[in-house]
Formats: C-alpha cells, sequence, structure tokens
C-alpha cells in the first residue's frame, strides 16, 4: 500500500494491516510461540529451535521488534528476547475490537 494511501484509513485499520504484514510470514509465528513459551529466550537457541540460518532469524526478530512484539535485553555478546505483553494485550484488545463488531450474515 502506498504511502499516501494509508492516510484514508483510520489509525486502527492501519496498525491491524502492518501487525497482520508482519506476522503473516510463519517463521514468525513459530518464533513468538517459541518465546512465549521461554522464560528468557537466546538467539542462537530460536535457530537451533526454528532450523533456520542466524540471519534469517535475526531478520525475522527484527520485523518483530519493529511492531514492538518483543523485546531484547543485552546479555554480553548475547540478546534475550521475550514477548512485550504491553503490545500483546494491544493487539488482543484491537483484533477482540474487530471481531466483536463483525455482523455474520450469509448471502
Amino acid at each position: 500500500m502506498g504511502v499516501t494511501k494509508t492516510q484514508i484509513f483510520n489509525t486502527n485499520q492501519n496498525e491491524l494491516a502492518t501487525i497482520f504484514k508482519v506476522l503473516s510470514n510463519p517463521a514468525r509465528i513459530a518464533i513468538l510461540q517459541y518465546i512465549s513459551t521461554q522464560e528468557a529466550c537466546i538467539c542462537n537457541d530460536i535457530v537451533d529451535e526454528i532450523g533456520l540460518a542466524q540471519p534469517t532469524i535475526s531478520q525475522h526478530l527484527k520485523e518483530l521488534k519493529s511492531i514492538d512484539l518483543i523485546t531484547g535485553e543485552i546479555e554480553g555478546k548475547r540478546v534475550c528476547y521475550c514477548i512485550n505483553l504491553k503490545k500483546w494485550k494491544k493487539i488482543q484488545d484491537l483484533l477482540n475490537s474487530f471481531f466483536d463488531k463483525t455482523k455474520f450474515n450469509c448471502c
């Protein structure tokens, strides 16, 4: 979507579209599922778990961080990632609002 076209949509619509775009990759879903089950997570652990190359995992982590869905803390040469619970809750609220307003009818 062109930059100029986003202005005709409201904030929630644009935010949901961005979130869906980031979450549209199954590797990112797998990464989120893995991180959400860990107390703390280090990038190399994700590489071992998911089975993709480290640079690929790093790119996926960058995309997840771009929407503030995960946070990372530097520990020496490693970065520990975790789910940003505040953003996670906001996404849940946006989705619930979207689906709660949906009227189901058939043609």
